[in-house]
């Protein structure tokens, strides 16, 4: 578990609802270098919209120049007006096929650059208020656009990435046990859950927990998205700047899960310089996989079996301060 990656406009400039961007716009030749010269990241992982299909060419060449593996592909789901009631659950035929030929692209290219995952982040299938949707026949067409996706690339993963909120007030792919739920009900094998730590975080899930929880049913875990937050909001701020003590137990998880997948970084670094915010990131990954590789796995075991926590608190002491 060694593979560090990052999501290519991260490390440019970045807008939010009040100022228009806190940095100037980067070229594609500009954000492949800046990714390629952070010590340590090896992969980049893609959003599929308009100009991803059709700047393709240019992206395979950049992908080739920088030697920078193509991680993972995710379709736009959340930024076309068409979607805002919906995407794959939407009360619209029309609109449901647009997002599900999106995926299809998506996949397409996923094909074409040899990258063996698509992510769907369906951000805005979900409702604002009460008497809104038909919560039970929404999640079908949810289920069922899924279903069709998995098909079309049996040899692809599809990761959902579940979040609690935003841009919906309540989003229906929510939390890791709702993930499991969609996985069943599409029953693929190529179905999968994706945890993005901060929706994990704003979700009031412990990301350790729900690794475990992913492993017990069908070992569904695909991706992880690494950030932090202070849980009330997805800031997507540098890891472990806020839970550190939990990100020690998350990577002890994925450790005994078995997880050997990638690390991406999804970062927001609004005021920060984003190759540098990205960079900080994978330096307190290596410190923090670093400090509990002090700790005696023994020891862990024995910590978890005796449920006392003065001996977990002493232990994770040891690791921080040894």
């Amino acid at each position: 578990m060694d593979k560090y990656s990052v999501f290519l406009g991260d490390v440019g400039g970045c807008s939010d609802r009040y100022c228009g961007g806190y940095d100037r716009q980067y070229s594609m030749e500009e954000l492949f270098t800046r990714v390629a010269s952070i010590e340590g990241i090896t992969g980049v992982d893609l959003v599929v919209n308009a100009d991803f299909l059709e700047n393709k060419t240019e992206i395979g060449r950049h992908l080739a120049r920088t030697g920078l593996v193509p991680v993972s592909m995710n379709p736009d789901l959340f930024s076309d007006p068409e979607f805002r009631q919906g995407s794959f659950s939407s009360v619209s035929a029309k609109t449901r096929r647009k997002a599900i030929d999106l995926c299809f692209r998506a996949v397409d290219a996923a094909r074409a650059f040899r990258c063996p995952l698509v992510v769907l982040w369906p951000g805005q299938d979900g409702y604002d208020y009460v008497f809104q949707s038909d919560y039970v026949a929404e999640r079908r067409r949810f289920a069922d656009a899924v279903r069709e996706i998995c098909r079309y690339a049996p040899e692809i993963t599809v990761g959902l990435e579940y979040k609690p909120k935003e841009p919906r007030t309540r989003s229906y792919l929510s939390t890791a046990a709702v993930a499991l739920l969609v996985i069943r009900e599409v029953n693929e094998p190529n179905c999968a859950a994706v945890i993005d730590y901060g929706h994990a975080l704003y979700a009031y899930e412990n990301p350790a927990e729900s690794v475990g929880l992913l492993s017990m049913y069908g070992n569904r875990l695909a991706h992880i998205h690494m950030n932090d937050n202070y849980r009330s909001w997805d800031d997507d701020m540098i890891v472990g700047s806020v839970h550190t003590l939990e990100y020690l137990e998350f990577f002890y998880w994925l450790r005994r899960t078995g997880y050997d997948g990638w690390l991406t970084i999804d970062q927001f670094p609004y005021r920060e310089d984003g190759r540098d915010a990205v960079a900080e990131s994978v330096l307190w990954m290596k410190k923090l996989r670093e400090a509990l590789g002090r700790a005696d796995p023994a020891e862990i075991e024995r910590a978890l079996a005796g449920k006392d926590a003065i001996a977990s608190s002493r232990l994770t002491r040891s690791m921080l301060f040894p």
